[in-house]
């Protein structure tokens, strides 16, 4: 038996979640497939994978050979990116999890420069904002805020989330305005509860160099950063969002800032992913490309939209309905790809969590 064809066998029907698929991917009669995975289980002594009629799961001893096989499988493609010519592009599939809000305002208006740099990465792009089993959901990377918990992981950060304080005019007109934190005590909040826990976050604002939690009462609770924009631009009460999301509407009139004294606390906001990915060519071409990404947008970044800088930023560009074409650069020839994979962090404050999700 060929270990080394066996090991790629089984991490594509991890990846795929799918014997067919990895049989089609790879060229080989499904039969062929199966006959190789029920040889690698009997070489090992043990069960690798679990098969139902409608998924493919992986058992205990599948996900530690699952991850030895992935950093084997890295450390070959690392050689051989060694000493292949400069100009081969890399292939595969890149597979990302990432809050609704970050995919869709950030990431995806910017793929065209990721397709142009990597014409050859197949991409699965997942939008969401819960705990994400690396190993049995086969994902490369992900990104989230927040301070990491799992020592098993390597985060490398990306970006700072800001958050702003909001209401929108209707509900300063019924309630008035914010003077100090202690008077929010007589005000109402959109509460964002965990998907987790399904308790409420407390707000969060840094005075004088420290962290204050704020209990806010409301009577509207929900677990979606959309959701929760919307409930705040209908009056329902004070909200804690991702000034990248709010920015249109702040400009627009449609929501007004409060108590801009005192900003609540910035959060980073990191790549993270397993350990044994961390020297493959696709996880760190990826990395590379999203901190850059980041880095060149003032709102995303520990700035705001007064740099200079934000002019020529997309996702400003983008949340202000402006030309976006100094911003996102287009296709350009193909010359190189890349991949990487997942994990989430703590779980967020709930400024931090709604700012993500959408």
């Amino acid at each position: 038996m060929d270990r080394f064809q066996a090991m790629q066998v089984f991490v594509r029907i991890v990846d795929a979640n799918s014997f067919t698929r990895a049989a089609d991917s790879l060229s080989l009669p499904r039969t062929t497939v199966t006959t190789i995975i029920q040889n690698l289980e009997r070489l090992l002594g043990v069960r690798l994978l679990n098969r139902t009629t409608r998924r493919v799961g992986l058992t205990p001893d599948g996900a530690d050979y699952y991850q030895h096989c992935v950093r084997i499988l890295a450390d070959v493609e690392e050689t051989e990116v060694c000493f292949q010519a400069a100009s081969l592009r890399l292939k595969g599939r890149l597979r990302i999890d990432v809050s609704a809000s970050i995919g869709r305002l950030i990431l995806i208006p910017a793929l065209w420069d990721f397709y142009g740099k990597y014409p050859d990465v197949e991409l699965v792009l997942g939008l969401g904002d819960g705990p994400v089993d690396m190993v049995q959901e086969a994902v490369d990377c992900v990104i989230r805020s927040g301070e990491l918990e799992d020592s098993s992981l390597v985060a490398r950060r990306i970006g700072t989330l800001q958050t702003i304080t909001c209401a929108s005019p209707t509900y300063v007109a019924r309630h008035g305005m914010p003077q100090t934190i202690e008077s929010l005590r007589d005000h109402h909040a959109v509460h964002y509860f965990s998907s987790r826990t399904g308790r409420n976050y407390a707000w969060d604002f840094k005075v004088d160099g420290k962290h204050q939690e704020v209990n806010m009462q409301g009577s509207v609770a929900v677990n979606q950063a959309g959701a929760y924009l919307d409930c705040g631009l209908k009056g329902f009460g004070l909200i804690q969002v991702a000034r990248y999301m709010a920015l249109p509407h702040l400009q627009s009139g449609e929501l007004i800032e409060i108590l801009p004294q005192w900003k609540p606390s910035t959060t980073a906001i990191s790549v993270l992913y397993q350990q044994s990915r961390q020297l493959s060519p696709k996880v760190r071409a990826f990395t590379d490309w999203v901190a850059e990404l980041f880095a060149g947008c003032p709102l995303l970044s520990g700035r705001d939209e007064t740099d200079p800088a934000a002019s020529a930023c997309g996702v400003f560009q983008r949340q202000l309905g402006m030309p976006t074409g100094m911003a996102i650069a287009q296709p350009k020839p193909r010359t190189e790809p890349a991949l990487i994979q997942t994990t989430p962090p703590r779980w967020r404050s709930a400024r931090e969590e709604a700012a993500e999700n959408s």
